[in-house]
């Protein structure tokens, strides 16, 4: 991988990795589209660990509170920061699950062109139903643990190439009646242990494979990935009660059809 290839495929996952509009279908196409060799599991590993390290850098004070919290919380004093805290933890579970018992076959099987263009433009619809129909009154600290569940199986379907892990939490907790604003908060939260899940088990990968890292590529990707994620998500929580989810479904309803155009 040379530094051209890296800057490329660092900004479109530092771009795309919380708009609700698949980063991972973004990663497989570039280089279909451009005709490079898949960029490699340490690539991967290096653009997730940016990402990691954008969100958790944007909520760094909320990181800290509901980790305090969490731990007081063990000791049996609830408070609205531990509860939050709890609801990343049993929204992950899900993830979690689906990736252990299922996460071989969907890469097998669910990363064609096909697939991408199908899950994008079905789960845009329903981002576009659910923006629609949602009361969009509560904010993130009003859920219950059956909210939380709800939120976490959705994220479970984000294993598929084309759903978008943000997209469809988004998406569930809008139909939950969170404003856009909370569901976009508690969806960025809840990537954090997924990010960290995902990057370790890649790594493991990366540890037994036992290939030659190129670091200098890996480390601009990591820094570009960083950046490019922290101004998505600043941008996105800004502007977000003002233009909605309509630019983000339009956006996966193009690109849908335009994969079905090329790839049918």
């Amino acid at each position: 991988m040379d530094y051209f290839q890296a800057f490329v495929l660092a900004l479109v996952q530092g771009l795309t990795e919380f708009l609700p509009v698949s980063s991972s279908a973004h990663l497989i196409l570039v280089p279909i589209l451009i005709g490079w060799e898949d960029q490699g599991l340490a690539f991967d590993v290096a653009v997730h660990v940016g990402s990691l390290v954008a969100v958790v850098g944007y909520f760094r004070h909320e990181v800290w509170s509901m980790t305090l919290a969490w731990f007081s919380s063990l000791g049996g004093t609830a408070t609205a920061d531990s509860r939050l805290a709890w609801a990343v933890v049993i929204g992950t579970v899900p993830v979690g699950l689906v990736g252990l018992f299922a996460g071989d076959y969907i890469e097998a099987n669910l990363r064609s062109p096909l697939v991408l263009a199908y899950a994008t433009i079905g789960f845009g619809l329903l981002l576009w139903f659910a923006d629609i129909k949602g009361a969009r009154s509560r904010d993130e600290y009003s859920m219950s643990w059956k909210d939380v569940m709800l939120i976490g199986i959705a994220q479970g379907l984000a294993l598929i190439p084309g759903t978008s892990r943000s997209g469809i939490t988004i998406t569930m907790g809008l139909l939950l009646g969170l404003t856009r604003t909370a569901a976009a908060r508690f969806s960025f939260l809840l990537s954090i242990p997924v990010i960290v899940l995902a990057g370790g088990m890649q790594t493991l990968e990366l540890l037994e494979a036992g290939d030659a890292v190129v670091w200098g590529p890996l480390i601009a990707g990591m820094v570009l990935s960083a950046l490019g994620a922290y101004t998505c998500i600043h941008w996105m929580l800004k502007l977000l009660d003002r233009i909605g989810m309509v630019p983000f479904v339009l956006y996966r309803l193009l690109l849908g059809t335009w994969l079905l155009v090329i790839f049918w």
